[in-house]
């Protein structure tokens, strides 16, 4: 099981295929695994490479983190996994930190995909029940888990889909420090529209659910008009976890994307 020093914390990373590499950046609370939807199509003809966040899966936790950290996490994966450069795509709280990633490491970007995210461009405070939940013994948070409702996975998810990524996710691994740790740092993190346009000059995609509750559709299209050569995909009926709800489209997208990408850069 491969391991990486990053800043005080040993982060556990996954490598499988052949090919363009693409790392895989999940969102917040949930480990790697949570990307098994997209994996099997990914790895056919790329090098999928995915790590679990502080606090998630087999990784450290620490008593604090940052969103800058998370993406300098990534890069330590990305450089023992043995590669320079990569597709970086990340969704919800991965978002985040794979835009961050994109504009503090370009050089180490070929292309960054944004999924059910936004640009956090104002700090925020956590308060009221969202603190509550975060100080709950984590076997409530899970069985808050075993009782999520397919529907919230948006009008347009397979019922047996989501039923499944329910069951999958309650037996995700996380502590309740480290997943605290996160929202603290998502809320401390804030960028600009400015230095978005400045750094991200590589193909961007951005995806998201029109169904989205937790981070709203408006958001994503924001995002795409801040990035104005960005690529922007909405799928009809998806809430937050449009690679469950919509996996084959939002998988084919993806993959077209990245495959252009690395065509046009052989050209």
């Amino acid at each position: 099981m491969p391991f990486v020093q990053s800043s005080g914390a040993k982060i556990h990373w996954e490598a499988e295929g052949q090919g363009t590499p693409v790392l895989l950046i999940m969102g917040h609370l949930y480990s790697s695994r949570m990307w098994y939807p997209l994996l099997p199509a990914l790895t056919k003809n790329h090098r999928a490479i995915w790590f679990d966040n502080r606090g998630t899966g087999e990784s450290d936790t620490t008593s604090g983190v940052t969103v800058e950290q998370m993406a300098a996490d990534a890069l330590a994966v990305l450089e023992a996994a043995g590669e320079t450069r990569a597709h970086v795509y990340g969704v919800s709280m991965g978002g985040g930190i794979a835009g961050e990633f994109a504009m503090a490491y370009p050089e180490h970007t070929l292309s960054a995909t944004l999924g059910c995210t936004m640009l956090k461009t104002e700090k925020t405070e956590i308060k009221g029940a969202q603190k509550l939940m975060y100080n709950l013994p984590r076997w409530i948070v899970r069985a808050l888990f075993k009782r999520a409702k397919p529907e919230n996975y948006g009008s347009a998810a397979p019922r047996d889909a989501a039923l499944h990524d329910i069951g999958v996710l309650a037996q995700d691994q996380f502590t309740m420090a480290g997943v605290r740790a996160q929202a603290y740092a998502i809320a401390n993190y804030a960028s600009t529209p400015e230095r978005a346009r400045e750094k991200m000059t590589m193909p961007v995609l951005v995806l998201h659910g029109d169904e989205d509750k937790a981070v709203p559709v408006e958001q994503g299209r924001k995002l795409h008009e801040i990035l104005p050569h960005s690529r922007y995909v909405e799928y009809k009926g998806a809430g937050h976890n449009y690679l469950v709800a919509n996996n084959e489209a939002s998988t084919r997208d993806f993959l077209g994307f990245i495959d252009a990408v690395d065509a046009k850069g052989t050209n």
